[in-house]
């Protein structure tokens, strides 16, 4: 078992700092969005995601913070993460983590698409994540997206390639029914501090008024633990 994965997943669990895509946009602002989750307000939530894991490692916060107050999560992962031959494996582990994370199966899916192949330097087409995505949208009536932000977090170039897509999705299509927000990348030292984090967090929202964002705090990092402790083929040097 790899210690730097569970070092890793027990820092990131601690908080999400979410901010919006296209701060001035032509789209609606629903102010009160991640607050509200009685039986009227239920809001549908598409997590946009490029690799099995990506759920676990990055967003558990965001999924536990709007599962709890009554939102309905779906999961788009683009891709298998068949990078090492081990896609039918990372993508099983996919099902348990959201198992764990109380997103109901019927509302996970993961493609397997040619053009959408797991892999650094492998580049993806914006174009046809949009087109993905603004399809997701429409099928399942979508009120919000939430992704990565242009740096991806870690790095990784699927990851940004998902934002960017979404961008275009903003930008290019019809469906401005909806809003986007993107995770916060944040520097190795913050990464890695834990809950120390969470006070930097809220610092920087407030410093960044013009900013529209939201920081999460995980109610249940027991939960994300678990949920991470799923992927078990990534906890590997």
């Amino acid at each position: 078992m790899d210690w730097f994965f569970i070092v890793l997943s027990a820092s990131v669990i601690w908080i999400a700092s979410l901010c919006k895509i296209l701060h001035i946009s032509y789209f609606p602002t629903k102010g009160q969005y991640f607050n509200i989750g009685d039986t009227l307000h239920k809001k549908a939530v598409s997590l946009v995601i490029a690799h099995p894991d990506d759920e676990s490692m990055f967003f558990t916060p965001t999924i536990n913070y709007l599962t709890s107050r009554g939102h309905n999560i779906y999961i788009l992962c683009l891709s298998t993460g068949n990078a090492d031959g081990m896609g039918k494996i990372r993508t099983d582990e996919l099902y348990k983590a959201c198992s764990m994370l109380k997103v109901p199966l019927k509302q996970v899916v993961v493609l397997d698409h040619s053009e959408l192949q797991d892999g650094f330097g492998k580049v993806w087409n914006h174009t046809l994540i949009a087109k993905i995505v603004e399809d997701n949208i429409r099928s399942h009536g979508i009120d919000t997206v939430i992704t990565f932000d242009s740096y991806g977090v870690s790095g990784h170039c699927n990851h940004r390639d998902i934002h960017f897509g979404i961008r275009k999705v903003l930008l290019d299509s019809q469906q401005n029914s909806f809003e986007a927000w993107e995770l916060d990348s944040s520097s190795v030292l913050r990464k890695y501090s834990g809950p120390v984090d969470i006070w930097l967090s809220i610092f920087m929202a407030w410093c960044l008024p013009r900013r529209k964002s939201f920081c999460l705090l995980n109610e249940h990092p027991f939960m994300s633990f678990q949920a991470m402790a799923q992927h078990a083929s990534q906890w590997v040097w």
